[in-house]
């Protein structure tokens, strides 16, 4: 994946990037019409469908106000403190109708293409709930963020998800950048270890922890892995999201590891804690 120019020389999103966003906004929005009563329970969520379609609004709204160069602090980026500005936010928004809700999610989407599309180059974007980021990788962050709240309410209306090989390779940019910032320390304490991560058909990273530090190299990284992982690329999303259990991952084959210390696999996933 590559950050494309224009004609014109003017900067733009990632191959694809927009394209996706745009699709999984509307395939969510009808999902979320399709819903007669909103008020039914999301499996495995504190949050009926009307709260989660409404929280997805919501948060695209905030998405493009950032990459809009707007300032909306929310939360320090612990999984508590935005815990608590999502209840917040809940609280003062309070519809919960399927058409409207569907209607902004895909309105606000198309805001926050609008707002990068507008933007001269690929800086910084204001600072988002989780550090900073440029427009590229916050681009990637509405996409992760959407597409498991999507995946949610595809499991509450019984409908397939929206989640395939592509748009986890789009995801990447912001998983890579957002995951020493969302380490376990009490899981990375006293762990030094080099592991290889491959998805299945597609890209490979690093991640090496030493002294409770952690550091993630995109592609292949050099040297020996202490562990190589081999994950079905929509279970790797699905784990790193807490939407999917890794031992269930693992006995349904969709995860493989070897190497000197095989045995460091099943603790990657408790390395880090989702926000």
């Amino acid at each position: 994946m590559h950050t494309t120019g224009r004609q014109d020389g003017s900067w733009s999103l990632p191959e694809g990037l927009g394209q996706a966003i745009r699709g999984t906004a509307e395939e969510i929005a009808t999902l979320v019409r399709g819903v007669g009563d909103t008020a039914l329970a999301v499996p495995g969520s504190a949050w009926a469908i009307g709260e989660a379609a409404a929280h997805l609004a919501l948060a695209n709204e905030l998405m493009a106000d950032l990459a809009a160069g707007r300032e909306r602090p929310y939360g320090d980026g612990t999984p508590q403190s935005l815990a608590e500005a999502n209840a917040r936010s809940l609280a003062v928004f309070g519809e919960r109708g399927a058409e409207p809700l569907a209607t902004m999610i895909t309105q606000q989407a198309d805001a926050f293409l609008d707002a990068v599309s507008r933007s001269g180059a690929d800086g910084p974007a204001p600072t988002t709930p989780l550090g900073p980021m440029n427009r590229s990788v916050l681009a990637s962050y509405l996409l992760t963020h959407m597409l498991g709240h999507g995946y949610d309410l595809a499991r509450a209306v019984r409908r397939p998800h929206m989640i395939d090989r592509d748009r986890v390779g789009l995801c990447m940019p912001f998983m890579l950048s957002v995951m020493p910032r969302v380490t376990n320390p009490a899981a990375t304490a006293g762990l030094d270890a080099d592991y290889r991560i491959r998805l299945r058909g597609g890209g490979t990273f690093g991640v090496s922890l030493a002294d409770g530090a952690v550091r993630v190299t995109p592609g292949a990284p050099p040297g020996r892995a202490d562990c190589t992982i081999l994950l079905d690329p929509v279970a790797f999303l699905l784990i790193a999201l807490g939407r999917l259990n890794p031992w269930r991952a693992i006995a349904q084959g969709q995860v493989l590891a070897w190497g000197t210390r095989p045995w460091l696999a099943p603790r990657f996933p408790t390395l880090f804690t989702a926000p």
